[in-house]
């Protein structure tokens, strides 16, 4: 219970000195007030008074016996802290002063720090440079020779056998060649009809064969032959000069051969059979010479036409149906055992050819041996590729396995002579006793910051130049994101984060800002030579794509589409640039197109993690953005489903003060999204007490003169729906920018109705003193553009709505005096809104109450007939 009421009562004091410090600072009076006397005495009362709670506390805890040590020590301290707080005040005076110039201090000192992370403890003694003095081992050591460790490595992983696999679109497309070559010879075929054409146990396969192939003077003879034969009934006898067929026709000894067993074969078949089947024999004979002799031409054309063509003899026509089924088989079997086995490139023709004839003779015909052979040949190409990473890896493995060179320096050895030249070897030697002499480039560092300095000029020149005013806390948001670049990149990770540092600041803080700030980062990254520059190119194209389009969003949605946008910029612009360099000649299209998808993928993993950091930096940073404005302004939002529920009439009147509120902001080219959540907030106040506004009441009874009768207490219990307000608006988190409405909606502005009363009072007893800031609202007046649009057509909306049949001139003249008397009433000084600007806002105003209170058709009235008609 002690420790409860103890951290009470301190929080209490804690809230109680914050909130007197807000106000000090909207008062503008808080660095006046700091130096004077009496706020330094107030101050000291608070620390005193918070480190008295404190260590009272402890004494009290603690055993009786301890009592009067814990009051020494509690002297002692508070003396300690009477000689300390002079100093402490003048500290936290003189930072809150200085604040920006500390801001940027840090700036320049944190972005150096982490880009010029490398010019910190550089070595002394480098390579390729003179050695001051001669330089011994201190004691015996083995050390690694890393250079010629990797020069061996290297040379293992240079003459590794590459690993090939086996690429099956070549394979595929070989396949496809092979069978388009069969189906060649198919037609071809299929036009010389089938073979055998008659049964073979009549007429043998080579006696077929030369009865459809011979000429046709051969044939002439033959049935010339046969047709003697039936006439003398007998065996086989021709005249003398008829079967000397040899001078007409010159043929061959087998052709002799051929034809005598052609003969013999006819003339057995006559014998067993009649002569209208031998005759029927001979006509399908005719026939197949008929279909043969045009699959002749069709092969000839071929061939004259094509050059290369496999089909350059007839022996795919002496093919039995039977051997050409089987061929085809056989070749579709070897090419698929060849390729499967893989064909490297650079085979020596030979080694492929006795490849194709080892599988040829194991599944093909005999007799189609040779065409198989050609049909293979012609078809057959290199189907193997070099598999990159599995090379790489194996490579690597290999090049793991080389053991380390390893060389035994002894005591007192020299490592090197003064005024030698010092090479890698004496700087690895050097490096591993320690002997290189690290220092800091203070030089390369002071110019660093110079450059970064300058930037940073260039960024606060840009700062002053946009309406959006930056907040200490705003510039240490900026602050962060462009070190988090940076800072990605000192870890020896190229993907870092560009998009998500332009993604969020265009969300945040515009389209100008986002791409200042990614564009000052590129050229100071471009300092570091050890960055790959198109890596920076492509990242920044990125980061510039988010800046400018990121505000211009409304959804979460279209953000993800944003961050999908910008990987495949990135990738292309990488790309490009490396094809632009010629990258992809030297490094082979594989690894650049790998390198492309990791860049483009890491653009996108950085824009999903800026849109997952994106909702609690807003709530961090105290930042509005479209998307989160949107959000506050869903009417599903608790506070505006109460308003509508407990106050229905303040809920309309908040409707048509958004809608005048709205055109005015977008008129004048302001934040309209802010002006309409800010809008749809600034009375939520009214909530404490509904009935207390008129437009709550229905008709009812008007509570202030019923009840309350007494315009001190109804002044406040109207000035406190701002005060609720801002206790509803704190307790539900809603950001600064939307609860700066519900104050400056109301300003210091007079509460008329009842100051009136009060005088009037006053007037009838002049006991009673009548204070006009009693009758005033707490204030601030408009701080902005935006919450100074709202006070306007918050104190027009009842004048609106109260007209009815009055001209747009006449809405005007009214609304020209109500804006007037806001000018007059100096509620307008501080929001940047001009005379000239009010004119046209009360123009605005009335435009908007026409589109309200346009003219309506007249229906005529029924007659009573017709109502009773209608009635019934």
């Amino acid at each position: 219970m002690k420790t409860q009421r103890f951290l009470q009562s301190l929080t209490q004091q804690l809230s109680h000195w914050r909130r007197r410090y807000k106000a000090l600072r909207r008062k503008s009076q808080l660095l006046v007030k700091v130096r004077s006397q009496s706020s330094k005495s107030r101050r000291q009362r608070f620390f005193r008074s918070v480190i008295s709670d404190i260590l009272l506390y402890l004494i009290k805890i603690t055993a009786n016996k301890k009592h009067r040590k814990r009051k020494i020590v509690l002297g002692s301290m508070a003396k300690s802290v009477k000689q300390r707080r002079g100093i402490n005040t003048v500290i936290l005076d003189w930072v809150h002063q200085k604040r920006f110039s500390v801001v940027l201090a840090i700036a320049v000192l944190s972005l150096t720090g982490i880009i010029g992370h490398k010019l910190y403890n550089q070595p002394q003694l480098q390579v390729d440079t003179i050695a001051p003095q001669t330089i011994r081992a201190p004691y015996t050591a083995t050390i690694e020779d890393r250079r010629e460790t990797e020069a061996q490595r290297k040379a293992v992983s240079g003459s590794y056998i590459p690993v090939l696999i086996v690429d099956t679109q070549i394979t595929e497309k070989t396949d496809q060649n092979l069978q388009q070559l069969l189906n060649e010879g198919n037609e071809i075929r299929a036009a010389a009809g089938s073979f055998p054409f008659f049964d073979t146990s009549v007429l043998s396969i080579s006696t077929q064969h030369y009865l459809r192939s011979c000429s046709v003077s051969e044939w002439q003879t033959l049935l010339l032959a046969i047709e003697n034969n039936s006439k003398q009934k007998s065996g086989l006898s021709v005249p003398k000069h008829q079967s000397d067929f040899s001078a007409p026709y010159s043929p061959l000894a087998t052709q002799k051969t051929d034809f005598t067993q052609a003969l013999a074969e006819l003339e057995a078949y006559r014998l067993k059979t009649s002569e209208q089947n031998l005759s029927s024999l001979i006509a399908q004979i005719s026939q197949s010479r008929e279909a043969y002799a045009q699959a002749s031409v069709q092969l000839l054309q071929l061939e004259t036409n094509n050059s290369d063509t496999v089909y350059n003899n007839t022996v795919l026509l002496d093919l039995s149906d039977d051997e050409w089924a089987k061929t085809q088989a056989g070749i579709r079997q070897s090419a698929e055992r060849i390729l499967a086995q893989g064909i490297p490139s650079g085979l020596l023709p030979s080694i492929l050819q006795n490849a194709v004839s080892l599988q040829v003779q194991t599944f093909v015909p005999k007799n189609a041996e040779s065409l198989a052979s050609k049909l293979l040949l012609a078809v057959l190409q290199p189907n193997l590729r070099k598999d990159e990473e599995q090379t790489k890896q194996q490579a690597k493995q290999a090049a793991d396995e080389v053991t380390p060179v390893m060389i035994k320096v002894r005591q007192g050895q020299v490592i090197v002579a003064k005024g030698k030249n010092i090479t890698a070897w004496h700087f690895e030697v050097l490096e591993h006793y320690q002997l290189i002499r690290r220092q800091n480039n203070w030089l390369g560092l002071a110019k660093l910051a110079a450059v970064v300095t300058a930037a940073i000029g260039i960024y606060v020149w840009v700062e002053k130049q946009i309406k959006y005013q930056l907040r200490q806390r705003d510039r240490l948001l900026v602050l962060l994101l462009a070190l988090s670049t940076p800072g990605v990149l000192a870890l020896g990770i190229p993907y870092t984060t560009w998009s998500a540092v332009g993604l969020l600041l265009g969300s945040f803080y515009g389209p100008t800002l986002g791409v200042t700030v990614v564009g000052l980062l590129l050229l100071l990254l471009c300092m570091n030579s050890e960055i790959s520059m198109i890596a920076l190119l492509a990242g920044a194209a990125g980061g510039i794509l988010g800046s400018c389009i990121a505000q211009k969003l409304r959804s979460r949605e279209e953000l993800a589409l944003l961050g999908l946008a910008i990987a495949v910029t990135q990738g292309i612009i990488y790309l490009i640039a490396k094809v632009l360099i010629g990258a992809v000649f030297s490094a082979g299209w594989y690894i650049v197109l790998q390198e492309t998808g990791f860049f483009a993928l890491s653009g996108l993993i950085w824009s999903i993690v800026a849109l997952g950091l994106s909702p609690y930096l807003e709530k961090l940073f105290d930042l509005v953005t479209p998307i989160r404005l949107a959000e506050l302004a869903n009417p599903n939002r608790p506070l505006l489903k109460r308003l509508a529920t407990e106050t229905p009439g303040t809920f309309q009147h908040t409707l048509f003060v958004s809608t005048l509120a709205e055109a005015a902001a977008k008129k004048l080219g302001c934040n309209v999204e802010l002006v309409r959540a800010g809008t749809l907030y600034h009375d939520i106040g009214k909530m404490h007490d509904p009935l207390s506004f008129i437009e709550n009441q229905m008709g009812g009874p008007n509570k202030h003169e019923t009840e309350i009768n007494d315009p001190w207490k109804s002044a406040a219990v109207i000035k406190k729906h701002v005060t609720e307000g801002l206790v509803m608006a704190r307790k539900q988190l809603l950001p600064t920018a939307i609860q700066a409405f519900i104050p400056e909606h109301q300003g210091t502005m007079l509460i008329a109705y009842f100051h009136h009363q009060a005088q009037q009072m006053a007037e009838a007893d002049p006991s009673l003193i009548v204070d006009e800031a009693e009758f005033r609202y707490d204030g601030p007046i408009p701080q902005s553009r935006e919450t100074g649009i709202v006070m306007l057509a918050d104190s027009c909306e009842a004048a609106l709505r109260s007209l009815k049949d009055a001209t747009p001139e006449q809405a005007l003249s009214m609304l020209n005096n109500i804006l007037r008397a806001r000018w007059q009433d100096n509620q307008m000084i501080d929001s940047g809104l001009t005379r000239a600007e009010m004119s046209e806002i009360a123009q605005i105003f009335v435009e908007v109450w026409q589109q309200f209170h346009h003219k309506r058709i007249a229906y005529p009235k029924l007659k009573a007939s017709n109502e009773k008609l209608a009635q019934g």
